[in-house]
């Protein structure tokens, strides 16, 4: 389905029929990341599977949003659906996304896979990266032409930036930017829904350290480790995954 959205154009593919689940990809991927998984959902529950925007087959935001616009959107999309109650399984940044909804609206069960939420303990040489960078640009688009200013700074942000930053558009750099650094902490304890933590052991960008302290913050949370797996756990042991998570929604039982 096409759910318009201050002027944007968001995808949302639907799937099954009963209760609701919204499935919430992570940073550069889109609604196929779940495909699985929404398959297995579909089964017992109807699945909304978002194309984030700015993602997949979704329009851009119009404005450089934060996680607090993003959850907006899901909460405006909800609300118009008539949905209640619906459970939330988020990947990465998606469990940014889920982490806000869950804290301050009625969700029926939680599931935070590999999520994002937590601000890293950042060594000093990750700071001076940073402020150096800022620095360079600033000093570039001081002293230089602007065509020799945007060469430089594009060839240092090749080399240093992540994958993530390096494949994004500039609106999506900026919007990549904000969030990064929004710390989801002090909400954990307001999440009131069961909640299941997915989480590799060998996971380099949301540690495993962070699944431990959502699980003792979050009040009915349970951690089920997938060892050997990285960030997208789920696909990397998609068995494990499969049969967890129809364990936690009770599909086959109903």
């Amino acid at each position: 389905m096409r759910y318009r959205y201050n002027d944007i154009n968001i995808n949302i593919e639907v799937a099954g029929e009963g209760e609701p689940v919204l499935l919430l990809h992570g940073w550069g991927c889109s609604h196929q990341v779940f495909s699985h998984i929404q398959g297995v959902l579909a089964q017992g529950y109807k699945v909304y599977n978002f194309d984030f925007p700015g993602f997949g087959a979704s329009d851009e935001p119009r404005e450089v949003w934060g996680t607090e616009e993003y959850t907006r959107m899901v909460e405006q999309f909800v609300k118009e659906q008539g949905i209640e109650n619906p459970a939330l399984v988020g990947h990465s940044f998606g469990g940014r996304i889920s982490i806000i909804f869950a804290s301050r609206n009625k969700a029926s069960r939680v599931v935070l896979v590999d999520a994002a939420g937590i601000k890293p303990k950042r060594p000093l040489k990750y700071y001076y990266k940073v402020y150096s960078f800022k620095l360079l640009k600033k000093l570039c688009y001081i002293f230089l032409p602007k065509k020799t200013a945007d060469a430089i700074i594009e060839r240092r942000r090749k080399g240093a930036g992540s994958a993530d930053y390096n494949n994004a558009s500039p609106k999506m750099r900026a919007i990549l930017s904000k969030v990064v650094n929004e710390d989801l902490t002090p909400l954990l304890p307001k999440i009131a829904a069961p909640t299941l933590l997915f989480w590799g052991n060998a996971d380099t960008a949301t540690p495993l350290s962070d699944a431990k302290t959502m699980e003792r913050l979050i009040p009915d949370a349970g951690l089920v480790i997938a060892h050997g797996t990285g960030h997208f756990s789920f696909i990397e042991n998609q068995g494990l995954f499969t049969q967890v998570m129809k364990n936690f929604f009770k599909i086959g039982t109903k």
